[in-house]
């Protein structure tokens, strides 16, 4: 993932502490009922899409900007399918970092999956039934996007 200029720009102030940002998670469907995914550069390993909320973006706006940015695809987002926050990060430089994430369903309407910037390997579609590895985290999203159940939240909180 990129580090945004906003957040450059904390860091030089604030140095390594704890920043609690705003993330969004993508679960983009096409027609077919097929995911989006992409490889990530980082880390190597398949994943859904996501980023970090710009200052003054809409949650929705930030999914569909990522989604674009990624991988080409046009989507629209439909609706909020879950709200956590997830554990702390240290990134190898000592930067720590606490997002919240909104994860948003989200529809294709154009577009072609593709690498288009330096943050994936590879992009692609997968049915529901063969997915490549994924983390627990990416899992579990992508089946409350399936779902017709309200938005999803903890109810528990650990500091």
């Amino acid at each position: 993932m990129t580090t945004p200029d906003f957040i450059r720009t904390i860091r030089a102030s604030a140095g390594q502490q704890l920043l609690f940002l705003p993330g969004v998670s993508a679960i983009v469907f096409d027609d077919e009922g097929r995911v989006l995914l992409g490889r990530r550069a980082d880390t190597g390993k398949w994943s859904i899409i996501g980023g970090i909320v710009e200052p003054g973006e809409q949650p929705a706006v930030t999914a569909v900007r990522e989604v674009h940015e990624e991988t080409g695809v046009e989507c629209v987002a439909e609706r909020v399918v879950l709200v956590q926050t997830l554990p702390r990060i240290t990134y190898p430089n000592g930067d720590t970092c606490q997002f919240m994430d909104t994860t948003i369903r989200c529809r294709a309407t154009g577009g072609e999956a593709r690498v288009n910037d330096d943050e994936s390997l590879e992009v692609g579609w997968f049915a529901l039934d063969a997915l490549p590895p994924l983390m627990e985290f990416a899992l579990f999203r992508i089946k409350q996007a399936q779902s017709d159940e309200p938005t999803w939240f903890e109810t528990t909180s650990e500091h």
